[in-house]
């Protein structure tokens, strides 16, 4: 008796520590001849799609699924023991893995699969690159191009399966793409204020303008001249609409709005969310009704 409750006690704690790290499989096999890791949410429903119906291999997202994007992301002892026991890791690329050194260097035998790969990068006024590519529809289709060619380089036997899922994924999202750009290329105040630096290559895949941003690090909260040069912006531009984003706490934007009276909506960057595979074109379907509202 005492041995069972022995056994049934590590069970449990294995399986809490499943459910509290989120960590995902489409397939539960006991016999996957394939292990691949993605680093966070976004990369991991593009690969959901790719490999999705192909049998011997599993799939598992490093981070939680609510963790967001991977701004100064620390490796965990736990996250190591993941990827150890990988083949391959599926990273965004772009500089949002920040620990990938310490990653290769740690475990120099791991494929690295860069989404971001031959992707026109954005960068700020310091010359930082924004990771951000995902947040462009067309970006996306170019990233899942990507992780299906290099999957197939990994995996030749699997490499028809691999175009041809991806094929039909980026198929989804061309018919995404074609209809936000009907909804929103007939808009003439292309004014907004986003939350943080999410948003560069969605405005300009849809020739938006960014006035402004509120938190250029989130978690980091404008000062008081920096509220006061937006509450300005917004005055002289005729900015219609502030945009928060769901994953992080929109006091900065409630006092933006309390002195100008402009609406607060919410955009997402599709940085966390539900763990299926039409959760992308979801998300955009969602900012898409969100745009027309705030700017038509």
């Amino acid at each position: 008796m005492k041995r069972i409750l022995i056994l049934l006690t590590a069970a449990l704690v294995l399986f809490t520590g499943c459910a509290e790290k989120q960590t995902i499989t489409p397939e539960d096999s006991t016999e996957k001849q394939l292990t691949i890791v993605t680093s966070f949410y976004p990369v991991y429903i593009m690969t959901l799609n790719i490999v999705k119906d192909i049998p011997g291999i599993g799939i598992y997202n490093l981070v939680r699924p609510t963790t967001g994007c991977l701004h100064d992301y620390q490796l965990t002892p736990e996250d190591l023991i993941t990827l150890e026991k990988a083949q391959i890791f599926i990273i965004n690329g772009a500089g949002m893995e920040s620990f990938l050194d310490k990653v290769t260097q740690q475990l120099p035998e791991l494929k690295v699969v860069d989404a971001g790969q031959g992707l026109a990068v954005i960068t700020d006024q310091s010359g930082e690159p924004n990771p951000h590519l995902w947040v462009s529809v067309e970006n996306a289709m170019r990233q899942v191009q990507n992780i299906a060619g290099q999957l197939a380089l990994q995996d030749p036997e699997n490499a028809e399966s691999f175009r041809k899922n991806a094929e039909v994924y980026i198929g989804k999202l061309t018919k995404l793409r074609d209809k936000m750009h009907r909804e929103l290329d007939s808009i003439t105040n292309r004014n907004i204020i986003t939350f943080h630096e999410a948003f560069p290559y969605f405005a300009k895949e849809f020739q938006l303008n960014i006035a402004a941003v509120i938190e250029r690090e989130p978690g980091s909260a404008p000062s008081a001249a920096e509220l006061a040069d937006t509450i300005q912006i917004i005055k002289k531009k005729d900015v219609q609409a502030i945009f928060a984003e769901p994953q992080y706490p929109a006091n900065a934007a409630r006092t933006i709005a309390g002195e100008t009276g402009i609406k607060i909506y919410t955009l997402d960057p599709a940085v966390t969310g539900p763990l299926d595979p039409d959760a992308y074109v979801n998300i955009m379907e969602e900012n898409l009704q969100t745009l027309a509202a705030a700017l038509k």
